[in-house]
């Protein structure tokens, strides 16, 4: 049967079929599309609403569908169980995820939660976070994707086309550079243009380009001065005119200040009306409109970037609608994830583990009821209910509780040595946990730091006493293995007395059984670090967090402090970042700062080598080599490529290789050009000067294995 509404004709492009729809819509019709409400605060939610974060009516008269958002970084969330009973498959943290390195990974991850979130009756993901990480205790970490703009745009948007590959939309966020949690919403982060260019932005550029998300979705922070929501220099001059992305903006939940000031600078919708002071883009827009102070031309825009989403991406043709989910499948989806992105720091011959062991003693982290997992909005509720849940106190209670995803590593452990003796101690008491470590073969102790939405990290310590339980352990037996379970780097001062360290992060659904497979060698560690851990803070850009310092600032009152680049005035947190582009392994290179571990790292239970470069220069760089498999397991390798550009340190690709022992293969990475380039401010662009560049293959960003020179021609791109 034909539709009665000629922009159903699929044989149209997107913009026709939005122009042709926009001419027939009321302005009250225009206006209704630009803002929505949160349905769990509504006192009688409508019908087609799917409870999710955000709700926006459809116009049942021209068959334009309701949007229903949902929060999906890591899955389809339900932070507090807004809806009851309601569990759905939870990924792998973001770091998890970066520490594959792996495309396709992150490709399967974003169609996997986009398909439970169709499922469920969503149509809309606020996904996608490619915040970069310039401060190692941001409590929302944990969602995104490390230090390097390279790999957490090509990872970003390769989840995001995943995800909407169920005809759905999937945001990127958040637009930009919300580095820290703490005072997120008085934050004024004060960056040059090119350095935001070269870093945050980049990763949100290849993000998109990669990716081709429906929507972008603002930050709550102000950047250079202006609110993220109302800044014309991100929104229009960046993100729709330099970059040609033709999505519409949305505004972060309780991040629109104004009307005609963010409607002009690019903001095309309000979401989660309730959160603000008032509703903006309602009746103040209408009348905004009429007055002229927001030509109609504008309202039109911003109406017709989100219908030509909805278009693009399926919303139209193909539904949402609730249906049965095949959970099973998608777990293993979770699973392979957890053992792809989990990093082995340390190993003294300890691991694998020995089936034949005659006891082993699991210690702390609730490892007898489940895996932990970050908190906030992204925070995803299991099927059947959590393993277990703590209340906690602070800014994130109000909506968030320390959730454990029900995969005991415990049951897992016993389950890959049923001739051991598994015996559990809590941890509470260290004394009580190194005696038991005493009798036993190994031991291995589970550490726990849990982060949250809306609140930093006090520091990088394990909290309540896990570094003196470590010790304890480790002390009692040589043979101990500790398993982090963490949203951030972590300081070790046992590092050196313990016989192995396994980073899983919070690792999803099926963490228990990956964590296990990887302790006994079912599966072969393979995650390297996204993400640089640090010695001290002393080491950091920052060693105290602007907010935590004195508290969140007063409006119109100014505080003085000794920092140069933490200011408070008249209620804003005015943070300069003095890095610029040299972000995360940049910093500590060009400060000659040692580190702990260092960005890239990360050991397997196999060895490989590398050989046979072949640099190649010219336009871009071109780097050809060798992977040989040089142990006795099957394993994977992740080499990469760095370039050094006027003294900074970047990397520029790697190659990500499955080879059994004995294999060789050859691998060629080339280079995007940006990467070697500096922003030129005067162009406006990217600028490539000519001469000699020096390049490397390493394992990490400290470890060369081959070296060469590549000799680059110059040239100017857009930017």
């Amino acid at each position: 049967m034909s539709s009665p509404y000629p922009w159903m004709d699929t044989g149209l492009s997107p913009d026709e079929r939005a122009r042709m729809l926009l001419a027939e819509l009321t302005l009250d019709e225009m206006i209704g599309l630009v803002h929505g409400p949160m349905p769990v605060l509504m006192a009688s939610p409508p019908a087609d609403a799917a409870m999710g974060a955000g709700y926006i009516p459809g116009v049942a008269r021209l068959g334009i569908p309701a949007v229903n958002e949902t929060d999906a970084s890591l899955g389809v969330s339900n932070p507090r169980q807004m809806r009851k009973g309601d569990g759905a498959t939870g990924l792998p943290g973001g770091l998890s995820l970066a520490s594959s390195w792996d495309e396709a990974l992150a490709y399967d991850g974003g169609a996997m939660v986009g398909s439970e979130a169709r499922d469920k009756g969503f149509n809309v993901l606020l996904g996608g976070g490619a915040n970069l990480t310039r401060e190692p205790r941001c409590g929302r970490n944990f969602e995104y994707l490390g230090e390097d703009p390279l790999l957490a745009g090509v990872l970003a948007g390769a989840a995001i086309k995943g995800a909407q590959s169920n005809h759905i939309v999937c945001t990127l966020k958040h637009f930009a550079l919300n580095d820290q949690e703490t005072c997120r919403h008085v934050v004024d982060a004060q960056i040059d243009e090119a350095a935001l260019r070269e870093s945050d932005l980049l990763a949100f550029q290849i993000a998109i380009e990669r990716g081709e998300p429906g929507s972008v979705m603002c930050a709550y922070n102000k950047v250079n001065g202006d609110w993220a929501g109302e800044n014309a220099f991100l929104l229009t001059d960046v993100l729709k005119r330099d970059w040609g992305w033709k999505g519409w903006v949305m505004s972060d939940w309780g991040a629109v200040h104004s009307t005609a000031k963010a409607a002009l600078a690019g903001m095309d919708q309000e979401s989660g009306e309730q959160l603000d002071k008032q509703v903006y883009f309602g009746a103040p827009l209408k009348e905004a409109v009429e007055a002229g102070e927001v030509p109609f031309e504008r309202l039109t825009e911003m109406v017709h970037r989100i219908l030509r989403s909805l278009f693009a991406h399926g919303l139209f043709d193909h539904p949402a609608g609730k249906r049965e989910t095949d959970y099973a499948k998608n777990s293993e989806v979770s699973l392979r994830a957890a053992e792809a992105g989990s990093v082995l720091l340390k190993n003294d011959g300890v691991l694998p583990l020995s089936r034949q062991a005659r006891r082993i003693a699991v210690i702390g982290g609730h490892a007898d009821v489940g895996v932990l997992s970050g908190g906030g909005s992204s925070q995803v509720i299991p099927i059947g209910g959590p393993g277990l849940e703590l209340d906690v106190a602070g800014v994130a209670g109000a909506f968030a509780r320390i959730t454990y995803q029900p995969s005991s590593p415990l049951a897992a452990i016993r389950a890959q040595a049923p001739q051991t003796e598994v015996v559990f101690d809590d941890g509470a008491d260290p004394a009580r946990a190194a005696e038991l470590a005493k009798t036993c073969d190994a031991a291995v102790v589970f550490a726990t730091q849990w982060a949250t939405e809306a609140e930093d990290l006090p520091g990088l310590d394990l909290p309540d006493g896990q570094d003196e339980l470590i010790a304890a352990v480790a002390g009692a037996n040589a043979k101990t293995v500790v398993v982090l379970e963490t949203g951030t780097p972590v300081f070790m001062p046992w590092l050196d007395a313990v016989a192995g360290v396994l980073e899983a992060w919070y690792p999803g659904t099926r963490g228990g059984e990956a964590i296990a497979n990887l302790l006994f060698g079912e599966a072969n560690p393979s995650g390297r670090l996204p993400i640089t851990f640090p010695r001290a803070l002393a080491d950091l850009v920052r060693p105290e967090i602007p907010g935590q310092i004195f508290g969140p600032p007063v409006e119109g009152q100014t505080i003085p402090t000794t920092r140069p680049d933490v200011q408070q005035h008249k209620g804003r947190l005015v943070v300069e970042h003095p890095e610029g582009a040299d972000v995360g392994y940049r910093w500590f290179d060009c400060q000659g700062i040692a580190t702990l571990f260092p960005f890239g790292f990360g050991l397997s239970y196999t060895r490989f080598a590398h050989s046979g470069l072949k640099v190649e220069g010219g336009e871009t760089v071109t780097v050809g080599f060798d992977i040989a498999n040089v142990g006795e397991r099957a394993g994977v390798e992740t080499a990469q490529v760095y370039a050094r550009i006027k003294g900074g340190q970047r990397l520029i690709g790697w190659a990500r290789v499955a080879l059994k022992p004995g294999e060789t293969r050859r691998v060629s990475v080339t280079a995007d050009r940006r990467l070697l380039a500096s922003y030129d401010t005067s162009l406006p662009g990217w600028r490539l000067d000519a001469g000699a560049v020096e390049v490397w293959v390493g394992t990490d960003a400290e470890s060369a294995t081959l070296t060469g020179q590549a000799v680059l021609s110059a040239g100017t791109m857009a930017p």
